[in-house]
């Protein structure tokens, strides 16, 4: 595919993974969309998430598709515990997956994504990430560091590649601001109470037009979209993303130019702290709210906006 060769060669291994993974679990999950059977398996691990069989089947599958491009790693996987693979009893590499992310949408055939971010222990900083949705023509955004910076790339299903970059600012009342607000009481009831921003994107732009918009998105897919400039920001307040929803997105969107702070508009740091099993376990275990935008300026804005 063109450009696919400017793509740093570990990125290319984990979109290659992605996508035969994307390949073999996509006719199961449109037929269980079909069908109406979801295959849903009691959550052990997270209680209050949705856990069907197509999760741990890509959990299995990924281990297997990601050996034969790597060898060896640490398999960080939202699924299980934190496990070495390969004859390496210390590998460098550290491999973050959420194998289906939405999966309560997926088996219904809307939405489905899939994450892998490889973290270098040695380093303290991912080096490549890979987001895959499941069912649109944008397949893949893909971040991958060469040695001396950091590059960004979106790849269509027709093998197109853009490098993503050069962000353009936007002013609060022309945005579409996103959130994960899917659950009523827990997250929706939450954003319809942050009035301040609510007035703020309803306010008229220079030209006395209102384009402020709220929308909907999901885990890291979402902090892509602002990376693409699909949307202008994303912002999680609530109950905090976990890593493996945050982590790959917020390395391609930091690969393409935009940022990831917290509430209080300070910038979180690349650095997630993995290198020990136990570091890596802990980090699995906890969540983190954010404002990821395409600018620093919109950012900031949204930070003074936010109620805590």
């Amino acid at each position: 595919m063109a450009g696919y060769e400017n793509i740093p060669e570990l990125g290319r291994q984990l979109a290659d993974a992605v996508v035969q993974a994307m390949t073999d679990i996509r006719p199961k999950l449109l037929r269980a969309a079909l069908t109406g059977d979801a295959g849903e398996s009691e959550n052990s691990r997270h209680s209050d998430n949705f856990l069907s069989e197509h999760d741990l089947w890509m959990h299995d599958r990924y281990q297997v598709l990601l050996q034969q491009h790597l060898q060896t790693f640490v398999y960080a996987s939202e699924e299980a515990e934190p496990q070495i693979v390969g004859v390496d009893p210390d590998p460098d590499l550290c491999l973050l997956v959420d194998p289906l992310d939405t999966s309560e949408l997926a088996v219904r055939g809307l939405n489905g994504y899939t994450h892998v971010l490889a973290y270098s222990r040695s380093l303290g900083r991912p080096v490549a990430a890979v987001i895959g949705d499941i069912f649109h023509h944008v397949q893949l955004y893909v971040a991958a560091y060469d040695g001396a910076e950091d590059h960004a790339f979106l790849i269509t299903a027709a093998g197109d590649v853009h490098r993503l970059g050069n962000r353009r600012t936007r002013q609060l009342t022309d945005s579409i601001v996103t959130n994960f607000l899917m659950k009523p009481s827990e997250r929706l009831t939450r954003l319809a109470q942050q009035h301040r921003l609510l007035e703020a994107l309803a306010q008229p732009n220079a030209a006395g037009e209102s384009k402020g918009r709220v929308g909907v998105d999901f885990g890291s897919v979402g902090l892509c979209h602002v990376a693409a400039g699909f949307t202008d920001a994303m912002i999680e307040f609530a109950k905090g993303f976990a890593i493996w929803d945050l982590a790959p997105g917020h390395y391609v969107l930091h690969a393409a130019g935009g940022t990831v702070t917290d509430l209080d508009g300070n910038p979180l740091p690349l650095d997630y702290r993995l290198s020990h099993l136990d570091d890596i376990a802990k980090a699995m275990s906890t969540r983190r709210t954010f404002i990821a935008a395409g600018t620093a300026e919109l950012a900031a804005d949204l930070a003074r906006l936010l109620i805590r």
